[in-house]
């Protein structure tokens, strides 16, 4: 009898796989507020599998539970010409976020894309370093399709002839209301594969959406400390000798470094590369890297990962590459395991092992003219395209789990990520150098689970320099990106005042970031994320204001607008910079009372404020009961052990509390439960002054808060 029914089932299958016959898929609840289908037969690898990264149920668990996000009828799948098409139903004035990292446009509803990793060519067409098949509803939810195939979404464009919500036909020659895209219920996908599996993350709010999605895919990264102090990446042939120079001269000057950046000629090869140092540059890498640390400055390595017939592994790791080559380097098939460990070996015993504290990965993302083309074989059986899609996190997990090992953190560079990856310790950067989309990129990247730098290569006078000096600082990585033409930091002395005080700052906030990269670990919140996922600017201030006239009241009409060119910066900062030719702009403020960071003064409430600012500062503002830890600036960030003094500013006159992290900032220990949590509390004292004061430390945990000290910064 069992096998008569399953039989039936299987037979039923295939009719269903031949016909194209539509299905409402069935959900399963795999964590609180997590739902999965599971649609045809999908792929044996996929992204998940790729990134072989575990949810975190626990901290899911404190996100609480939640209703099913969308009406479950409305949701569709068919199974046609060896393809999945899905559709998901969306509401008039819904808007949607996310679909990878878009630099041009943040409001996605109404894009056809075809979510293909590649470097980013200056359109928002889906093809993108990072294209993680993941999309927000301002409604408070989130769908992600978990398959490493080029899928091709249609976000509210395609308009179906039997929808409840069909457009009324219009005559173009005498109905003024007449559109070329008349009005779409569904975001409709096409994944080239005979299925898939779908995830559904609940709100209530789009944020919340977005933790859920964070924690599942492990938790976002935790980057040692040294991560968030400083970077310079030097010219790409420079000798051990210059690098020791450069790191001398940012001393003498008084700026801070925790690591450098070797560019290609580190290595005896590269384009493709050998893995292995050049000895002419660099006759004692052993030294070298000993004599960087002493200064306490780390070195991170460019590579990407073609392999030269020259390197010492290339005879080794041959019968585990595709087809094709890269600049005549093979392309290890990094799905095997064998493959994956050849090229660590190499590393390790190297690099890693030497003290080399991390890698910049660079081409594992794009163009098509000298990637591996579609038509390549691998050895594993996975597809040219599905190794396309996922060769970024393979990358990152693979050295991610070597310094795991080493039980070291690491902070790196990386070309290509894709969904799975939020907790890899890499920054994704290009090529690509508008300072605006840079922005953009760095609003949407708290869509996608991935992390992106501004970074600064050249600039056309010092005012453009300082500009982009600003935001840089105001990002996950602080980075300068000398590798062509060795610029410094004080290259424009006009403006090395300014450049030098705003990467002295960087370094006061230490702490501050240190804590948001800690609620971005443990709670799933993007440290730098898109203003849509603040409290009172989003949903709840549109359907606030939707009624109002606009002429009388622009911050209705403002708060409609995509708004790509501020953002949050951790809990309380809202950061709007400034770009070239700019000395004044509008600035967007969230309900509830908005402080100058630098003064204290009331900015504004729930408005449109215009704000001018001098080459001396990047306009940020503080939310009412901001707490703010900072620590005296220094050139490295603080070692393991070190203690460091804190100030911790205060702004508004909102009672508040704030959640100071703490832990050694450089191994895993706090994996292990070898971290701690600081409270601190702001309220008013008998006399309704605000007074400020820090839990102590736990005993037994991580304690490297020196003397505290606090300045009220509002009068």
């Amino acid at each position: 009898m069992v096998n008569k029914i399953l039989g039936l089932f299987m037979l039923f299958s295939l009719l269903f796989t031949l016909t194209g016959q539509s299905q409402n898929p069935v959900w399963e609840e795999v964590a609180p507020g997590v739902w999965k289908s599971v649609v045809g037969s999908p792929d044996s690898f996929d992204l998940l599998k790729a990134a072989g990264v575990k949810p975190d149920i626990d901290a899911l668990s404190k996100l609480g539970s939640a209703d099913f996000p969308l009406p479950a009828g409305e949701i569709a799948a068919e199974i046609a010409d060896g393809k999945t098409f899905l559709r998901f139903p969306l509401v008039k004035e819904e808007q949607l976020y996310g679909f990878g990292l878009n630099f041009k446009t943040v409001q996605q509803r109404g894009k056809i894309l075809q979510l293909h990793v590649d470097h980013y060519g200056g359109t928002d067409n889906g093809r993108t370093h990072a294209p993680v098949p993941f999309y927000i509803s301002d409604k408070g939810y989130g769908v992600f399709v978990n398959s490493a195939r080029y899928i091709t979404v249609y976000a509210g464009t395609a308009v179906r002839k039997d929808s409840p919500n069909a457009p009324e036909p219009r005559d173009r020659n005498t109905d003024k209301k007449w559109t070329s895209r008349p009005y779409s219920d569904a975001v409709d996908m096409v994944v080239p594969a005979g299925g898939t599996e779908i995830y559904l993350f609940a709100g209530p709010t789009p944020l919340d959406a977005v933790r859920r999605f964070n924690l599942f895919n492990g938790g976002g990264c935790l980057p040692p400390r040294w991560g968030l102090g400083f970077t310079q990446r030097v010219k790409s042939l420079y000798t051990a000798d210059q690098v020791l120079e450069e790191a001398r001269a940012f001393e003498e000057r008084g700026y801070p470094l925790d690591f450098i950046g070797l560019e290609p000629g580190w290595q005896s090869k590269s384009y493709p590369c050998t893995f292995e140092w050049d000895r002419t540059r660099f006759p004692d890498p052993a030294g070298f890297v000993k004599a960087m640390k002493a200064k306490g400055i780390r070195l991170n390595l460019w590579t990407n990962p073609y392999v030269s017939p020259a390197s010492p592994i290339f005879e080794k790791i041959g019968p585990l590459t595709g087809s094709h080559t890269v600049w005549g380097g093979v392309v290890a098939d990094l799905t095997l395991p064998q493959a994956r460990q050849i090229m660590l070996d190499q590393m390790e015993k190297d690099q890693v092992d030497l003290g080399v504290s991390g890698y910049k990965i660079d081409e594992c993302d794009g163009y098509d003219r000298w990637l591996w083309p579609d038509v390549a074989g691998f050895p594993s059986g996975n597809s040219a395209e599905q190794l396309r899609q996922t060769y970024g996190l393979l990358l990152q997990k693979m050295t991610t789990d070597l310094y795991r090992q080493k039980n070291n953190r690491t902070f790196g560079l990386i070309r290509a990520s894709n969904g799975g990856g939020s907790s890899f310790p890499y920054v994704i950067y290009n090529d690509y150098y508008s300072h605006e989309d840079f922005i953009t990129a760095l609003i949407n990247s708290s869509f996608a689970g991935v992390l992106w730098t501004p970074e600064v290569r050249g600039s056309k006078t010092g005012e453009e320099w300082v500009r982009r000096m600003q935001t840089v600082c105001f990002s996950p990585m602080a980075m300068i990106n000398a590798w062509s033409d060795g610029t410094k930091p004080w290259s424009f002395p006009e403006v090395e005042k300014e450049v030098k005080e705003i990467a002295l700052l960087r370094m006061q906030l230490i702490p501050y970031f240190y804590s948001e990269f800690a609620k971005y670990h443990f709670e799933g919140t993007p440290p730098f994320r898109a203003m849509n996922l603040e409290t009172g600017f989003g949903g709840k201030a549109v359907s606030e204001l939707k009624n109002a006239n606009l002429s009388e009241n622009p911050y209705a009409e403002a708060i409609t607008k995509e708004i790509k060119d501020q953002y949050m910066a951790g809990e309380y900062l809202l950061v709007a910079p400034l770009f070239k030719g700019e000395t004044e702009r509008e600035v967007i403020l969230p309900a509830g009372k908005w402080y100058d960071f630098y003064t204290g003064k009331l900015a504004g409430e729930g408005e449109v404020i215009r704000v001018t600012a001098g080459l001396d500062r990047i306009p940020v503002f503080v939310k009412d009961g901001g707490i703010i830890p900072m620590m005296p600036p220094q050139l490295h960030a603080p070692a393991a052990g070190q203690k460091f003094d804190l100030e911790i500013r205060y702004y508004g006159t909102k009672p508040s509390v704030y959640q100071l992290y703490d832990d050694d900032g450089e191994t895993f220990d706090y994996e292990k439960g070898a971290y701690s949590w600081r409270t601190i509390t702001v309220a008013p004292d008998k006399k309704g002054r605000p007074a400020g004061k820090v839990s102590p430390a736990e005993k037994g945990k991580p304690d490297n808060i020196g003397k505290i000290s606090w300045k009220m910064m509002t009068e």
